[in-house]
């Protein structure tokens, strides 16, 4: 996707100069071929099994990206009302919406059950309640399946980390057989399915094991108790790799993990959730070097991108590649921490990385397709930056930059002057 010709960057067959001075940085670019083939090898290696891919809407929720993968027969993970209508508009088919997250409100519940979506993915007691009011409400039978809880470490950053027992999503394990039978006697509801999520950016495949051994269990006790289900969903896809030394687990590798649990439970169509793997790495963000600030402890690349475009970093203390986007053969390195415009000390893109720059040159920065654009905010009254898919050579806006007066327009200022 990314690769150097006569020492400038290209994303597919299109120059990331010319993209920064046609459009401007802060930049968001997108390779679309990426995103089809990510998606794309989710639904061959898994194709045994009629696969459901939804893709996680928070990941990266444009329209266009939402169109695209709606095209390629995508289903899709939403946690909100907002990230319904997000999806309908963009012709997602409502029977391969997954609605996750831990407090739907009686709202975005009625929105869901009209659309007609596949099914909610409920969190608690309380939930099968909430669902159970509402579908009565409309005369309507709710479908359901239970996020379970399986107390597995997955082995990534804790805030991204969902299968624990210390965690809020989730069903507890040693109550998930209850809760079921509690839900079969309700009126309105009809148990379809079972979902386990255990956190986002997976390297390390071994807890899947854990935690599929421990579904797989449970399936067996619901169909023991009369509950049948048509689906297993496994939650959020492979983790990628960030750093040159991450660990990069392939496709084929998340299939052996998997593939022998539903070769033993024909008839169960598996779900998933990724997100980060389709759009991770097919994005970029690029970003214009204002100055270089030398002082006595530290050298700081200054950037016009900031936190507030990329919050990855100040929030994790996560790692971004940050390459150039023409090579200068000549030019001396210098070990900086590239840094934004925003008033905070967190503001960093990257620390103590060496890089041969000068003022007016361009970055940029790696694995941005995914929790960079959906995360960004207003902070420091900045404008949001624009969107652009690439398709070979060809460039397309998905969503042009903020204007300060759409920043605004929403407020309302409390002293009025008083007109005479």
């Amino acid at each position: 996707m990314l690769r150097y010709v006569n020492q400038q960057l290209f994303i597919e067959q299109t120059s990331c100069l010319e993209l920064a001075k046609t459009y401007g940085t802060p930049l968001y670019v997108y390779s679309k071929k990426h995103i089809q083939a990510a998606f794309l090898n989710y639904q061959h290696i898994f194709n045994d099994f009629n696969p459901l891919v939804c893709y996680a809407v928070k990941a990266n929720s444009n329209l266009s990206i939402l169109q695209y993968l709606a095209s390629l027969g995508a289903g899709f993970d939403i946690v909100s009302g907002g990230e319904l209508q997000r999806v309908l508009l963009a012709g997602g088919d409502p029977d391969k919406i997954i609605f996750s997250g831990v407090n739907k409100s009686e709202d975005e519940i009625k929105l869901a059950l009209t659309a007609g979506i596949l099914c909610f993915n409920v969190e608690s007691l309380s939930e099968i309640d909430r669902i159970q009011v509402v579908a009565k409400e409309l005369n309507t039978v709710a479908p359901i399946s239970f996020r379970v809880n399986p107390n597995v470490d997955a082995k990534t950053h804790p805030y991204i980390s969902t299968g624990l027992k210390n965690n809020k999503f989730g069903i507890p394990y040693p109550d998930a057989l209850a809760t079921y039978l509690y839900a079969q006697k309700q009126s309105h509801l009809s148990i379809i399915g079972i979902d386990c999520h255990i956190g986002s950016q997976l390297l390390d495949l071994t807890p899947l094991n854990e935690a599929a051994d421990k579904i797989f269990e449970l399936v067996i006790q619901l169909k023991q108790k009369g509950i049948h289900l048509k689906h297993i969903d496994l939650g959020g896809g492979i983790g990628i790799p960030y750093k040159k030394d991450d660990p990069n687990p392939n496709y084929e590798d998340y299939a052996r993990h998997i593939t022998p649990f539903f070769q033993k439970n024909n008839g169960l169509q598996l779900v998933l959730e990724p997100g980060r793997s389709i759009i991770g790495n097919s994005g970029i963000l690029l970003t214009k070097v204002d100055f270089i600030k030398h002082n006595q402890e530290k050298c700081f690349i200054i950037t016009d991108a900031a936190m507030n475009d990329l919050l990855r970093p100040a929030l994790y203390d996560s790692y971004h590649d940050i390459v150039p986007i023409v090579i200068h053969e000549n030019l001396s390195t210098v070990k900086a921490d590239i840094v934004g415009p925003v008033c905070e000390s967190g503001d960093c893109l990257g620390k103590n990385r060496t890089l041969a720059v000068q003022a007016g040159d361009y970055l940029a920065v790696k694995s941005a397709g995914a929790y960079a654009a959906s995360m960004a905010s207003h902070y420091n009254s900045r404008l949001i930056a624009p969107e652009i898919l690439i398709d070979g050579d060809c460039h397309t806006m998905i969503k042009s930059r903020d204007t300060f007066e759409q920043v605004i327009q929403n407020e309302i200022l409390f002293l009025q002057k008083v007109v005479k």
